[in-house]
């Protein structure tokens, strides 16, 4: 795909700027008393070039009963992107002034005719009034074809201004009159003309709302400038027809003054291909707003849906999903199909890129110059949402994803992510420390069990005098010790010089290999070699002299060594013959060493043991450290999370409200109980769960106070009880460890109603349809991210769409992007959908596949689209006909 290739696709409707006041030249002389202008067709160039500049797209011409006014207008903007609407403005027997505007094709003669139709015969500007009230006027207009504007309705002359009683509220209840002027914002009007156009004023009550537009009269280049002469009109093609969709759903297609906005553009995509596979060929562009999939079951609208969840490189979040998509991936897009994706960023700035994958490979990022960029798709669509046929009623199902629902209103930084994760580990390592420094301390425990008793028995013949005369014997065991403890202090520092000499002589024939090949940085490549041949040089002398250094400590040693050999053969003898003497008074002095060399042995160990106390209560102190840290970090997340739901709730309004349970989520506690400690555990769990309140904290200090507190502080049975009570150590930091992650509850107003006492149900008794419907609410709240949903309808209840969905999504549209694939007429008709894509099957049913002809891209202003979407749809004319005058059923 390439952009000419998208520039040529139907975008769907987009926001214009009108202009639908322009006076012909003349104006200011004929009805301002102004002088006449020397050059009327340059002010009319004038004009046409300010709205070019000004960015305004379409110019209705209205001069007082001119049927010649648009001529010069039309003439002016040949070959420009610019509207020329034909039009007049005439005023009622009333003295109601009304602009009467038609398509651009409307020619003088005609306009002519249609001032005849008015009791007007002179199709020369004037200030002659119409014969005719405003109502026939207004309803002649659209028998013309077309559009009458009440003109400055709070004004001179405005039919709110001009007519009392009544008769006022007769002329504001003609049905044909689509829309007035007022001269700025609605909110800025008198209350009593804000009930009116607000249709809450029970006198002047309509079927449909009136549009609101600003369209000030405009005579000079100027006069474009002003707030109140343009409005933004959405359409698909600048036409009649595409102002009268407008002006029938103003909600969605009508901007007065644009709000300035302190929030970016969110990202989005723009266009979509396929090349292989069951849509080989196709090519669509979307739109910034609510783009609806339509066409028959089998045309293609899953797979579409699948095909930005496999460029995008999402997972689905249920198994039903995951084996949705995978059969769409391998049965439809088929190997070697290529998707491709354009999406705008605009963070940090603006910038496109495609989005390209291939069926099987991983996708690959490239900048729009084709240049592969280290980007992933994540990164550009990072809150992308697609939801796949059901998946919306597989998430109502979990509470904790539909917490993640949630987390799109907390900005979680990186940091706090990677040391959540970062504390996890950490504890899980301090957990492996302790445990492997009580299993080493029970050791040593074990070994000095006979401590005491060989102690005793020493003691014994210490009293008796015996040690003495061994004492010397004993001391030399100790120098035996001391002295191989010397030598083994030499033995590293050997190998250490042992694998210096193995790096010695420096490898530098990697160098002296690349004289010949005649680099230009030669000369610093010799210094480079010489810098390591010093290197080789230094370090053999430094090895030389480390050699030295062991050798002369080796010799020493071993010197020292036979002295004391020597020394120990001479205490041997007397030893022996100590013993000897003892034997012969009946004493065993052999017992007495003996244990003197036991005592000694376990001396290292002792040692040891009151070390490994230490680092217990080390590890015990940092223990105590990470679990604040990490239960303030939990805490944190909960807070961050009851923030989101009020603000959830607050943007849900009557329809849906949301609340979050901290550690609601039990299933990874349930599975490490039934791993780690066994039985029946089921009324222990449940227990649990019937605690509002259940924190690890708590329940673990009630385990370690014992089976009794269990029982009183949860309601479990006896023998449960006493099994979570026996749990050994590492059981219970595991459970420290435990991230047990908040759960959210929805619940649903089945009534409707705008208080409290609304039929709110929570989302366990809710039907699948309900269910997803509550869900589905979450999703549309605002979002940086596109979200992209296949066919929602199967899991909502139609009465759910119409009046809680519907209106969602007509707001958020405005906001972010949205793509939905769908059989219901309701979504894309009752939901204005900017840009409508009808899928066609063509071809067998073995070889066929599906494409999306021209005529059945674009919003609902095009007939061929209303065409398609009355065939296509289930329904279609049906949800048509609640609207039937805007759309011509």
């Amino acid at each position: 795909m390439t952009f000419p290739d998208i520039s040529r696709l139907p975008k769907g409707a987009v926001f214009h700027r009108c202009a639908l006041q322009v006076n012909p030249p003349e104006y200011e002389a004929q009805f301002r008393g102004a002088d006449a202008l020397e050059d009327p067709p340059q002010r009319v160039r004038a004009i046409v070039n300010g709205a070019l500049e000004r960015g305004i797209s379409a110019l209705a011409i209205t001069g007082h009963n001119d049927a010649h006014g648009a001529v010069p207008f039309r003439k002016a903007a040949e070959g420009k992107d610019l509207v020329i609407f034909s039009g007049l403005e005439v005023e009622s027997r009333e003295g109601i002034h009304i602009l009467c505007i038609y398509d651009e094709d409307v020619g003088p003669d005609q306009l002519g005719r249609f001032l005849g139709a008015f009791g007007i015969h002179n199709p020369a500007p004037s200030a002659e009034a119409s014969n005719r009230p405003f109502g026939e006027i207004v309803r002649e207009v659209s028998s013309q074809g077309g559009i009458a504007i009440a003109a400055h309705v709070i004004g001179g002359k405005g039919l709110l201004r001009a007519l009392t009683g009544q008769a006022r509220a007769r002329a504001w209840r003609t049905s044909e009159l689509l829309a007035v002027q007022i001269p700025n914002s609605v909110d800025r009007l008198e209350d009593k003309y804000l009930k009116i156009l607000r249709n809450r004023n029970p006198d002047y009550r309509r079927e449909h709302l009136v549009a609101v537009v600003n369209c000030r009269d405009v005579v000079t280049p100027d006069d474009l400038d002003h707030f109140s002469a343009t409005c933004l009109i959405k359409m698909a093609d600048i036409n009649i027809e595409g102002l009268r969709q407008a002006f029938l759903d103003p909600g969605s297609r009508i901007r007065l003054k644009p709000q300035a906005s302190a929030r970016r553009p969110p990202p989005e995509m723009l266009a979509l291909g396929w090349k292989g596979g069951f849509l080989d060929g196709v090519r669509v562009r979307l739109n910034p707003n609510l783009n609806v999939l339509i066409g028959g079951r089998g045309a293609g609208k899953s797979t579409v849906i699948e095909s930005i969840r496999y460029v995008l490189d999402r997972s689905p979040v249920g198994e039903e999903a995951s084996r949705g998509h995978c059969g769409i991936v391998n049965d439809v897009l088929r190997s070697g199909t290529k998707v491709s994706l354009l999406v705008r960023c605009r963070q940090p700035m603006e910038q496109d890129y495609w989005i390209e994958r291939t069926v099987p490979n991983p996708p690959v990022v490239r900048e729009v110059s084709g240049v592969v960029s280290q980007l992933r798709p994540r990164d550009l669509l990072p809150d992308a949402e697609i939801y796949g046929q059901h998946e919306i009623a597989e998430l109502a199902k979990s509470p904790t994803r539909r917490t993640s629902l949630l987390r799109r209103f907390i900005s979680d930084a990186p940091d706090a992510t990677r040391r959540r994760a970062a504390l996890r580990e950490q504890l899980a390592q301090n957990r492996r420390a302790i445990l492997e420094a009580q299993r080493e301390h029970e050791d040593a425990e074990e070994q000095l069990a006979a401590l005491p008793a060989l102690e005793e028995q020493l003691a014994r013949f210490q009293a008796a005098g015996i040690d003495k005369h061994l004492r010397e014997r004993g001391l030399l065991v100790r120098e035996d010790r001391l002295l191989r403890s010397v030598a083994e202090r030499v033995v590293p520092l050997r190998k250490l010089l042992e694998s210096l000499g193995q790096e010695l002589p420096v490898d530098r024939t990697f160098l002296s290999q690349r004289a010949d090949d005649k680099l230009p940085s030669m000369d610093l490549l010799s210094d480079a070699d010489s810098a390591l041949e010093r290197l080789s040089l230094d370090l053999e002398s430094v090895r030389r002299g480390f050699d030295a250094a062991v050798e002369a400590a080796e010799t020493s040693i071993s010197r020292i060594r036979s002295t004391w050999a020597e020394r120990e053969e001479r205490t041997r003898d007397r030893y022996e013959r100590t013993l000897r003497q003892l034997q012969r008074s009946g004493v065993d002095g052999g017992e007495c060493m003996r244990i003197q060399k036991e005592i000694e042995a376990l001396q290292p160990v002792r040692e040891r043991r009151e070390l490994l106390r230490e680092h217990l209560d080390e590890y015990r102190s940092l223990r105590h450290t990470l679990l604040q840290e990490w239960n303030e970090i939990r805490f944190s997340d909960l807070r961050a999370l009851m923030k989101a739901s009020k603000t959830a709730n607050r943007s849900l309004g009557d329809r849906a409200r949301v609340s979050v349970t901290a550690s609601g989520d039990l299933a990874a506690l349930e599975q490490l109980l039934r791993k780690r400690v066994g039985g029946r555990l089921k009324e222990a769990l449940e227990s649990f769960r019937s605690v509002g309140d259940f924190t690890v904290t708590a329940f673990l200090e009630t385990c370690r106070a014992g089976a009794a507190s269990l029982r009183n502080a949860y309601g479990m049975p006896r023998q449960a009880a006493a099994r979570l009570a026996a749990a050994d150590q590492e059981t219970l930091m595991r459970i420290e460890e435990l991230d047990l992650r908040s759960t959210t509850g929805i619940e649903l107003n089945l009534a409707g109603q705008a208080d409290a006492s609304g039929d709110w149900r929570g989302i366990e008794q809710l039907s699948t349809g309900q269910k997803a419907t509550a869900v589905l609410l979450l999703l549309l709240l605002d979002s940086e991210g596109p979200l992209i949903v296949d066919q929602p309808e199967d899991d909502l209840d139609n009465r759910f769409i119409t009046r809680s969905i519907v209106p969602r999504m007509r707001d958020a549209k405005q906001r972010r992007q949205f793509v939905f694939a769908t059989h219901n007429a309701n979504i894309p008709v009752l939901g204005d959908a900017e840009l409508i894509l009808g899928l066609t099957p063509v071809g067998d049913s073995e070889s066929g596949r599906a494409t999306v002809l021209p005529d059945h891209m674009g919003s609902i202003d095009t007939e061929s689209v209303r065409s398609a979407v009355g065939d296509l749809l289930e329904g279609g004319k049906a949800a048509f006909e609640t609207r039937r005058r805007k759309y011509g059923f």
